[in-house]
């Protein structure tokens, strides 16, 4: 290395660069204050963050001045006209010239009157805010008044409606009460005004809104509809009760399975009551109307309390209805925490919510005393309802209907009393009973056994530890079953009565469940069944063993035969080598995956050894394996976890259903009378008996085990007879 070359050393790693000394040193910045159009911009951008929180000062505004009526009209979701009428006491000419300030409000006096604030509003910077993002006019007329009187606003000022008029309020015709009127919200906020996704949304929460009020300020008519509609988005009357408020807003579904329920302490200082929703109904989410001291408000620790008490009374997914109002001594009550008095702070709030879920949880116990399901009916006569109401009811109870009554003293009856039923409601089966084949003389077999069990297996079980399934697309697969659960129909295939089998070629059984009996398609059935056997033996499968292991290439290529002799005409437009090729391949590729969640084992050199066992006691029909292993390669997403288990379970249950098997040779006679019966193909009948002992012994007696009947059985079921409508043709013979 030369002398001459120098060699700066690295800096030491951590330490910081010098600044530039020659660079000019900014100086600090000066505190000013800000305009004032700034300032209210700034506050009317907390208060007034959407039209519905305008249009919510506006209503509070009408019912704190003992309005009896309220008219909301919207246009454009509230952003181009929203204007709220209402006959209430009116506003003064002499108080409109401030009435758009900020902190005029006619509710207070002195900061302590917040301790013991009854009204909904008392910061006075409602109309102050609208005024600064809104064009905003008020037609008011005081009882005492003899005309109505009209002011325009703008930035908090009087302003006059055209170039060279007077900003004085002018005098015109009107009834009593007060109409406010704002348009063009976030005019001059282009930023705010382009966030809004579209009118029909804002429109949809400014409903939401009038609804809670609706519901809550009995003795007051509420109506909200758009400009130039003629149908009205809420409309209720002035003399409904709480019920038929909620009926109004929320539908029947909701109001004919309500509980009242009160509750009160002295030493929380708070009363409370409230409508809630029975066993009986649920929804996708909750629906939570909460009053505090008669102001709409949120609470989320309310929310899940209430939610946590209602997990052990409705279905997995399941939300309640509930519409609660409390009254907490003002003293207790910090109003002042939130711009637009959406949250509220109070003391004690642990031991309230508690007491308030221990009385929703009694009034719940006491009056569940049975739950009605919707059930679709399994006859298709198009004349028969879709869906009809199955639920007990009490002689001499009051009806849902009926707002006034108290639902919390409905009792259970007695389960002394018993009633003997009809014969028309008898069950004419019995599981144990002795069946009719159990008279028949056996049919000796060849090898001189009448008994002879048509499945040869050999079972092997091994010391194999089960594994317990973590993953996440698995359980997801699971709930997806859960929530697609049909409960009759569940109810149905768990209690029946299996009759025989109907048609083999359209795999068709009959079953009787109570006293109705039905037509099932069994092929659809034991599809769903080892599906969901698949998802629950999920990584625990047993194996079905080959000896010798069986060649796969072999296997895909009578598959590929067969499809190409079924394409006709387009079955040379593929290359159907290249296809056995791709489908060998891949299953050669993951035979780890293969091997670890589902037992099934393939040898690098392309050789089958096993397949997974699901249930014991029937073997799959192994003329369509060649078929099954051919659609592995197409059918299965092999890209995405969730896809590849839920298609390859699929594909799996599809190979485990049953085969179609071709009608009994029927019986002719001959000349001489006698009855004679054409033969069968020995391996087509040894087939027929073994998928008849298959189906009557294995396989409805495990899916009457455990199936979850899903609402897509539906189709694949059909009422064929109902033994009271039976009853009812012999009676009139």
């Amino acid at each position: 290395m030369p002398d001459d070359m120098d060699i700066e050393d690295p800096a030491p790693r951590g330490t910081k660069r010098k600044a530039d000394e020659t660079a000019p040193v900014a100086a600090p910045r000066r505190i000013k204050a800000l305009a004032q159009d700034v300032v209210n911009k700034i506050a009317a951008g907390e208060i007034i963050v959407a039209p519905v929180h305008a249009l919510k000062e506006l209503i509070e505004n009408a019912v704190d001045a003992g309005s009896t009526a309220l008219e909301v009209v919207v246009k454009d979701g509230g952003l181009k006209l929203l204007q709220i009428t209402d006959n209430g006491h009116g506003i003064d000419k002499e108080d409109l010239a401030i009435l758009c300030e900020r902190f005029t409000t006619s509710k207070l006096k002195a900061f302590e009157d917040l301790t013991s604030i009854g009204t909904y509003g008392f910061r006075g910077e409602a109309l102050a805010s609208i005024s600064h993002i809104a064009h905003l006019s008020v037609t008011t007329r005081t009882k005492e008044s003899s005309c109505a009187w009209r002011a325009h606003y703008a930035d908090g000022k009087l302003v006059s409606p055209k170039p060279g008029q007077s900003a004085g309020p002018k005098p015109i015709a009107g009834r009593p009460g007060t109409q406010i009127t704002v348009e063009d919200l976030f005019f001059n906020v282009p930023s705010r005004r382009r966030a809004f996704r579209s009118p029909s949304e804002e429109y949809a929460k400014i409903l939401e809104l009038v609804g809670k009020y609706a519901v809550h300020c009995s003795g007051v008519s509420f109506s909200c509809k758009k400009q130039g509609d003629s149908t009205i988005g809420v409309s209720v009357p002035i003399a409904a009760g709480t019920v038929d408020r909620i009926r109004q807003v929320h539908g029947s579904s909701v109001a004919n399975e309500l509980v009242n329920f009160k509750a009160e302490n002295e030493r929380w200082g708070f009363k409370c009551e409230g409508w809630i929703s029975n066993a009986n109904y649920h929804a996708k989410r909750t629906t939570l109307l909460l009053f505090i001291n008669h102001r709409a408000v949120e609470s989320v620790a309310i929310k899940k309390a209430i939610e946590q008490t209602y997990a052990t009374f409705l279905p997995k997914g399941g939300h309640p209805f509930i519409y609660l109002s409390l009254d907490i001594d003002p003293q207790r009550v910090d109003v002042n925490v939130h711009p637009t008095k959406r949250e509220v702070h109070f003391l004690n709030e642990d031991e309230i919510i508690a007491i308030v879920c221990d009385e929703i949880r009694d009034s719940l116990g006491k009056v569940d005393t049975s739950r009605s399901f919707m059930t679709q009916s399994l006859l298709t006569n198009p004349k028969v309802p879709l869906a009809t109401p199955i639920k007990p009811t009490i002689p001499g109870t009051p009806t849902a209907a009926d707002n006034t009554t108290d639902r919390s003293t409905l009792r259970s009856v007695p389960n002394t009393i018993t009633k003997k039923p009809y014969e028309n409601n008898l069950v004419r089966t019995d599981a144990s009973s002795r069946k009719i084949t159990s008279m028949l003389q056996p049919h000796p077999s060849k090898d001189g056994n009448a008994d002879h069990d048509v499945d040869d297996m050999e079972y092997e079980y091994t010391s194999k530890k089960i594994t317990v399934c973590g993953l996440t697309s698995v359980k997801d697969l699971r709930a997806e079953v859960r929530d697609a659960m049909h409960n009759e129909l569940t109810d149905i295939i768990s209690t029946h009565t299996y009759v025989g089998i109907v048609d083999e070629q359209k795999r068709i059984a009959a079953i009787q469940g109570g006293v109705k009996l039905f037509l099932v398609d069994y092929g659809m059935l034991c599809n769903e069944y080892f599906y969901q056997v698949g998802l629950t033996d999920f990584g625990n499968f047993g194996s079905i063993r080959f000896n010798p292991p069986l060649a796969l290439h072999d296997l895909l290529k009578v598959a590929a035969d067969l499809e190409k002799n079924n394409a006709g005409d387009t079955a040379d437009e593929v290359d159907w080598d290249e296809v056995v090729e791709a489908v060998l391949g891949q299953l050669i590729s993951r035979r780890e995956l293969l091997a670890e969640y589902f037992s099934m084992e393939i040898s690098v050199e392309g050789e089958l050894c096993s397949l997974p066992l699901l249930i014991k006691g029937y073997t799959p029909s192994l003329a369509k394996l060649p078929q099954f292993l051919l659609r592995l390669g197409p059918r299965v997403d092999w890209d995405r976890e969730k896809g590849c288990f839920h298609s390859f379970l699929r594909e799996l249950a599809s190979f485990y259903v049953p085969e179609c098997l071709p009608l009994p040779p029927p019986t002719s006679s001959s000349e001489n009378g006698a009855q004679k019966v054409t033969e069968e193909d020995p391996d087509i009948a040894l087939r027929r008996k073994t998928i008849r002992r298959a189906i009557e012994y294995v396989i409805f007696p495990a899916c009457k085990a455990r199936l979850v009947a899903t609402r897509g059985m539906l189709k694949g079921v059909m009422e064929v007879a109902n033994l009271k409508g039976l009853y009812r043709v012999f009676e009139r013979c």
